[in-house]
Formats: structure tokens, C-alpha cells, sequence
């Protein structure tokens, strides 16, 4: 029974508690709405500024704000004087009568000067001139003008200055319109340095004894302790304590309490209000009984006053302003939100242009195929008709009949002779006499004719070379596009969640003995395991690839090894691992060349190169010829296959743009073979694509596999069909690629792809570099030890990868 009436009066309490909280929210959004959108903060802030002194007679903060808010909303400059003048008068009529004139000394200057450009960087040294000729006068009319009040005067006047620029950093943050997604830890110290001269326009006021300005100055430690943590608080504490006691001797142990309660309430903040609001009064009561004050009770009263005014405080406005303190929560989220969007917009913009260079592409397509042979044919022989028929038909007496009554006869006679010719044959006997005894003029036609196809031929030839171009420009721009797409869906990528993973690896990290700090899992995509971990090893004794890579191949049924390591040096020091997917087959490369005659530059050139997500690419090239001049075909034409298939362009659409390249950059002949092989090394499966090269060879126990395609080599026609071949390799194979001074070497055999494949099936060996030496060598040999050619050979075996270390087994 009585923990039911207890249940029931807490929950009545919690009731009462949050409809005052909703009270005090809806009172809070209404004031702000007034304060801030129609301008009254301004106002009220130059009140309490006009009234903050310090040093009993220095008082640099009103100029210094109507400079700020001059230059930023001129509009509010005129209310701004009124509350100040108010502000002024209410403290002390000196105090309104310096007011009054720093202001016109202020406004005086300022209309003197606003045509200078760069007003911003003078406007300090405005507020120092107004500061200066208003405390003159005062101290003249006054008759005490001595050395100490010249220190005064120019201590007011630097403060002045120094306060521009504070306030000009910190008002535009008073705007209810904020665009930054967080402030500068610069910006946050002008802040606190704004509030705390507010606070102390507030000196002399008080509630019941309880000075106002100093619940006021803990109410802001406790709302920044609890959102900022034990730095921004202890800051804070700091500041508001100086400027306070500055305004106020009496104040001095002021900055030590409110130091300390902010330390408190900061390292507090997990305990949530309650607990910030227990620092703020632990701190009170410590500091006041180690000073000595005897106000202990007021000071105690007015911390428990600006703790009522924290409690009462809508949370949601914690997290408005927690958005703008780098390291909360907010702030982070903020910034992921903010990052999100940048994201989302730079993947929309690459969709975009994608769309575009698909539609360009499209364009060239469809402009291409929307004539037809049919119509073209008919359009090119009307064409030449009608440049045969202006030169002999148009002075022709028989005009009207051929070509008015008799149309149709006219011109199915001359379009027969005009075919026959185009095919380079003489026209039809039997055509050309019918056409004779219809055309007076029959051989000065066909004369004409004659001279027409020659044209007709070049045009035909330039219109298919335009084609071809289309066509090729359609395809690199479909390539590019397709790129583009992929690129957008990369970048709308995000961080997955992968909680069942996660709890999986935390468990099995526990079970082993290792004491895990972080785990961060980026990807879980078959082939492409990405996943960071900080853990502590009191000795570093290789657990990493041991025991943690098995334990998630375990885990994750895909091989993981590790990618990166950073051990800490210190015994129990906390150790970066990052963990990734292995290749299920690895290559292993040999390499032999021999330039022809022995000499130094090779027209061959050879690489090979990881391309990424398990693609591993090998290239010859055979440059035309010999020395340095196909050396830098073949060299070029390998630097353009390697920089385009890093963007990720299918191979057949960067062979034809290399094709492209080289047959139109130059008028010299510049031809250069591709030997290409792409290596999917999750699968072993390989694409070769051979342009004008000579067959490669696949070595798998004792039988050999020839693979070949016929194209010509780059360079010498502008469109060509690749020809891609496709084989599924094994373990254990061994792919033997090669220039044709290799292939065509053995000049004393009859059939040199015999003798190749006898050589390879004869090998001992399986090591790369063993192969394509002792290749190489026997091709020498048989030229009685002259190098007649340039000669490569380029040799890859490829194995299933095993790790070194196996997976254990996990206990459920």
C-alpha cells in the first residue's frame, strides 16, 4: 500500500515537473522570438553593457558594441544609442553624460571616414579616438587630467579596441539564422567574454540579498558544463570570474568558485542535469568555507537559485546550442548531417553528368543509325547525278525530253552505269548501248561519270571515317558515363551496421584473452572486407595474422588477413590492426628481354600492375621497328592503357581510345601490338585481349593451351573490332606471354608455334623467372647467339593462396 501511494505521488511530481518544464518551453520560444527576430536582445545587451564598469571608472564596452553593431546592422544603431543612453543614465549621470559623448565622437569619426575602403580594419582605431576625446572632455571639465588618469584613459582605449574585435566575433552568433555548422574554439572565447560583460551591467542588482549577476554568471557555467564538458565549463568559470571581479574587488574568490564549479559540473555531466547542478553546490560550499567569506549561506542560496533556473531549462534548447560545441554529440551528428548532404549533392552532380555523357553518347548513336544504307545510297546517287547531269545535261537540247517525259528511264539507265563503275567495271554492253540510243550525248556522260566516281569514292571514304569517329566518341563517352555511375554509387556508400558481425567478433577478441578498445566494421562485401580494431598487448607477439585474421575468416566464411599494423612500443599500449580480404589466388612474375643486337633500348615494353578490386593486369607492347623510336611507341602506348584502366573503363573501350589516340596524333607511322591479359584474382579467370600481338600460352601439367586473335596492331585504322578471348585458369598454371622477336625466332623451324609448345612442355621448372630465362635463351640459341629482334617475354604463375596461419575454432 504504500509503495502504491509512493509510485502514485512520484509520478504526480513527474507530471507537475514536466507540464512546468512544457510552461517555461513555451514561455522560452515566445521570448525568443521577440528578443531575437524583432532585435530587443541587442537593445537589452546595450543597456547592460552602457552600465558595466570596471576598475571603478573604465567602461570600454558600449562604444566598442555600437561600433559592432554600426558596421554590421547599421539599422539597429539608432534603438541601440537610445538603450544605451537609458543603460547610462540609470548607473550614473557621468556615466550617461560619457556615454553621449563617445558616441557623437564615434558617429563623427565614422561619417568622417566611411568612404575608406576596408572600413573594418579601422574601425578600432575609431573606437580608440572616441574613447580618447570623450574622456578628455570629461577630465577637463572635471579639472583632473594627472598621469593616473592618462594610464586609465589608455587602458579604456586598448580594451576598446581589443573589444571590436571580440564582438565582432561574437554578435553575428546572436543571429536566430545560423548557416556554419559549428563554431571555432576562437568564437566560443568571445562568447563567454560577450556574456560575461553583459553579467556585469548586472552589478549592484539584487533578489532577497542574492546578487543577480552572480546567479546569473552559474547559471551560464552550469548550461555550458553540460553541454561542453569540464574544459568549456572550467573556461568558462574563468572568464565570467576575471571580468566580474574586475567590475567587483569584492568578487575576486568569485572566479575560483565558479572555476571549480564548472570543473565539477563538467566531469559530472553523465549524471545529467542533476548531476552538473551537484557540482555547482559542492564547488560552492568548498570554495566558500576555503575563503573564509561569512556569506556562505547567500552564496549557497544563490547557487541553489541559478541551479532552480538549469533544472527549469527546456532540454531541447541544450541540444540547439550543443550543435555548435565541437566535440558533443551534436556537433557530430551535426557534421555527419552536414557531411551527408555534401555527399548526397556530389553524387546527385556525378549522376548527373553521367546522364549527360549517356545522352551525348546516345545522340552520336542515334544520329548514326537513324539513316539508313537504303536512303543514303538513294541520297548519294542523286548527289552524283546531279553533279553529272550540270555539266553535260543542263546545254542539252534533248533536256525536256530525257528528263521531263521520259524521268523515270533517264536516270534507272545512268544509276546502273554509275554502279557498274563504282565497282571499277566497265558498264554493262548491253546497258550502255540502250543508253546510247536514248542519250545524245551518251559518251560525254560517261566521261563525266568517269571523273564523278573518283570524287564519289573520296566522300564515301570521308563519310565512314566520320562514322567511325561517332562511333568510337559514342563509345568512350558510354564508358565514361558507366564510370561516372559507379563513381556516384561509391560515394552514396555508407558506413553499414553490422551488429550480429560485430557481437561475433567481440566474442570471439573476449574468448582468446584480448582486450579489445575499438571496432570499427566499414565493409563486410565479399572480396572487399574492410575492418579496423584498436586493441592492447601487454607483449606484441604476431597476434594479429595468428590468431585475430583466422578467427574472422572463421567468422566472416571469406579468407582476412591483415592489411596494416601499428604496435604500440609500450607494454600494454593500445595497438592499430587493419584487417582486410585476402585474394583467393596470388601471381608470381618472371621477366627476361633482350634488346636486338644487344644493345641497350628496346623498341619492347612490358608491365604489370594492380588495378584493384582484385584485378591484376600484365601488357606487352612491340613498338614498329627498332631503338628508341618504337621503344617510345611501345612505352606511350602502355603509359595510356595503364593511366585510363585505373579509372575503371572496360578494357575494349581503352584499347580504342589508345587506338584512337595513336592514329590521330601524328601524321608519322606509329604503330605499336597489345599484348594484354586481365586477371581476375578471386576467380582465376583471365581476359586476353591481343591486338596484332603474337599468341600467349597457358602451360597446365604436361599439355599447353595457345591462345591467339587476329588484329591488327594499334595505330594503323582508326575503328577495329577487339577481339577478347576468354580462359578459366587453375592453380598451378602458368601463363607465358611474349613479343614476336620470341615467337618468330627459331628462323631453322618450319612451325614455330610447335617448337614453342614443345620448349614450354619440356620445361623441369615452374619458377616465373626459370621460365622466361631459359625461354628466352633457347630462342638466342637457336639464332647461333645473335639477337636479330627485340625480344620479351613476360611469365605468371598463379597459385591458390594459403595462409600461413589457419582458422580455430570458436566455441558457440
Amino acid at each position: 500500500m504504500i509503495e502504491t501511494i509512493t509510485g502514485v505521488k512520484s509520478k504526480q511530481i513527474q507530471r507537475r515537473r514536466t507540464s512546468l518544464q512544457k510552461f517555461f518551453s513555451k514561455i522560452a520560444t515566445k521570448a525568443s522570438s521577440i528578443l531575437l527576430e524583432k532585435g530587443w536582445l541587442y537593445y537589452i545587451i546595450a543597456f547592460l553593457l552602457a552600465r558595466a564598469v570596471i576598475l571603478s571608472v573604465v567602461s570600454p564596452f558600449t562604444i566598442a558594441f555600437l561600433a559592432t553593431i554600426w558596421f554590421m546592422q547599421r539599422e539597429k544603431a539608432a534603438k541601440t544609442m537610445l538603450a544605451m543612453i537609458a543603460g547610462g543614465i540609470s548607473l550614473s549621470i557621468s556615466q550617461g553624460v560619457y556615454i553621449g559623448l563617445s558616441m557623437l565622437s564615434f558617429l563623427f569619426l565614422a561619417g568622417l571616414f566611411k568612404r575608406i575602403q576596408k572600413l573594418q580594419f579601422f574601425i578600432p582605431f575609431l573606437v580608440l579616438a572616441a574613447i580618447v576625446v570623450a574622456r578628455i572632455c570629461i577630465y577637463s571639465f572635471s579639472g583632473k587630467l594627472t598621469s593616473y588618469e592618462w594610464m586609465l584613459l589608455s587602458i579604456e582605449g586598448v580594451l576598446g579596441m581589443l573589444l571590436v574585435l571580440i564582438f565582432m566575433q561574437s554578435v553575428p552568433l546572436l543571429s536566430p539564422k545560423r548557416y556554419k555548422p559549428a563554431l571555432k574554439n576562437e568564437e566560443i572565447v568571445c562568447m563567454i567574454i560577450l556574456i560575461a560583460s553583459i553579467l556585469t551591467g548586472m552589478i549592484g542588482w539584487q533578489i532577497y540579498g542574492a546578487s543577480v549577476e552572480q546567479i546569473f554568471s552559474r547559471y551560464f557555467v552550469l548550461v555550458l558544463a553540460y553541454i561542453g564538458g569540464a574544459a568549456i565549463g572550467s573556461t568558462v568559470g574563468v572568464v565570467a570570474g576575471l571580468i566580474l571581479s574586475l567590475a567587483n574587488v569584492v568578487n575576486i574568490y568569485q572566479m575560483g568558485l565558479l572555476a571549480f564549479s564548472g570543473l565539477l559540473g563538467g566531469l559530472l555531466k553523465e549524471g545529467k542535469k542533476a548531476g552538473v547542478a551537484v557540482g555547482l553546490l559542492a564547488g560552492t560550499f568548498l570554495i566558500s568555507i576555503y575563503s573564509g567569506s561569512g556569506e556562505v549561506a547567500t552564496s549557497f542560496a544563490e547557487s541553489i537559485a541559478a541551479a532552480a533556473l538549469f533544472m527549469l531549462t527546456p532540454s531541447n534548447w541544450f541540444h540547439k546550442i550543443a550543435k555548435y560545441i565541437p566535440g558533443t554529440d551534436e556537433n557530430a551528428d551535426e557534421q555527419e548531417q552536414y557531411l551527408q548532404k555534401v555527399r548526397n549533392l556530389t553524387a546527385k552532380r556525378v549522376e548527373q553528368f553521367s546522364d549527360v555523357f549517356a545522352a551525348l553518347s546516345k545522340s552520336f548513336m542515334t544520329a548514326e543509325s537513324a539513316v539508313t544504307e537504303e536512303s543514303e545510297a538513294r541520297r548519294e546517287t542523286d548527289y552524283f547525278l546531279s553533279r553529272v547531269t550540270e555539266k553535260t545535261c543542263q546545254t542539252c537540247f534533248m533536256k525536256e525530253r530525257c528528263w521531263q517525259k521520259q524521268f523515270d528511264t533517264t536516270y534507272t539507265l545512268m544509276e546502273q552505269i554509275k554502279d557498274d563503275l563504282v565497282a571499277n567495271q566497265q558498264p554493262n554492253r548491253h546497258t550502255f548501248k540502250e543508253f546510247a540510243s536514248h542519250c545524245v550525248k551518251s559518251k560525254k556522260v560517261l566521261s563525266k561519270m568517269a571523273e564523278e566516281v573518283s570524287y564519289l569514292e573520296n566522300n564515301r571514304k570521308l563519310k565512314q571515317q566520320v562514322q567511325e569517329s561517332k562511333r568510337l566518341v559514342a563509345e568512350q563517352l558510354q564508358g565514361v558515363s558507366e564510370v561516372m555511375d559507379d563513381f556516384a554509387s561509391e560515394i552514396l556508400k555508407e558506413r553499414e551496421h553490422h551488429e550480429k558481425q560485430e557481437m561475433q567478433i567481440i566474442h570471439a577478441l573476449q574468448h582468446m584473452g584480448l582486450e579489445l578498445e575499438k571496432l570499427d566494421i566499414f565493409r563486410l562485401e565479399k572480396g572487399n572486407v574492410d575492418i579496423e580494431m584498436s586493441l592492447s598487448f601487454y607483449a606484441y607477439h604476431g597476434e594479429g595474422p595468428k590468431l585475430i585474421a583466422p578467427a574472422l575468416s572463421d567468422i566472416l566464411n571469406e579468407m582476412i588477413v591483415v592489411k596494416y599494423e601499428e604496435i604500440s612500443p609500450f607494454p600494454n599500449g593500445y595497438s592499430f590492426l587493419k584487417f582486410g580480404s585476402a585474394k583467393e589466388f596470388v601471381v608470381q612474375t618472371g621477366i627476361a628481354n633482350a634488346a636486338k643486337g644487344g644493345g641497350f633500348v628496346s623498341g619492347d615494353s612490358y608491365t604489370t600492375m594492380e588495378l584493384g578490386e582484385g584485378k591484376y593486369a600484365m601488357a606487352i607492347s612491340d613498338g614498329m621497328g627498332n631503338g628508341s623510336r618504337a621503344n617510345e611507341e611501345s612505352e606511350e602506348t602502355l603509359r595510356l592503357l595503364q593511366q585510363i584502366l585505373q579509372t575503371g573503363i572496360p578494357e575494349k573501350v581503352a584499347i580504342k581510345s589508345i587506338n584512337s589516340i595513336l592514329s590521330l596524333r601524328t601524321t608519322d607511322e606509329m604503330f605499336a601490338t597489345l599484348d594484354l591479359a586481365m586477371i581476375n584474382l578471386h576467380n582465376a579467370h583471365v581476359r586476353f585481349l591481343k591486338i596484332g600481338s603474337a599468341p600467349s600460352y597457358v602451360k597446365r601439367g604436361d599439355s599447353v593451351i595457345k591462345i591467339e586473335a587476329s588484329n591488327l596492331p594499334m595505330g594503323i585504322i582508326r575503328e577495329f573490332d577487339v577481339d577478347i578471348v576468354n580462359e578459366q585458369l587453375h592453380s598451378g598454371d602458368v601463363l607465358i606471354m611474349m613479343s614476336d622477336g620470341i615467337f618468330e625466332g627459331p628462323k631453322h623451324v618450319e612451325n614455330s608455334d610447335i617448337w614453342i609448345k614443345r620448349k614450354i612442355r619440356e620445361l623441369k621448372t615452374d619458377d616465373p623467372q626459370e621460365i622466361a630465362d631459359l625461354l628466352l635463351e633457347e630462342v638466342v640459341r637457336t639464332q647461333s647467339g645473335a639477337i636479330e629482334d627485340d625480344m620479351t617475354v613476360l611469365v605468371a604463375k598463379i597459385d591458390k593462396h594459403i595462409p600461413r596461419w589457419s582458422a580455430i575454432e570458436i566455441p558457440c
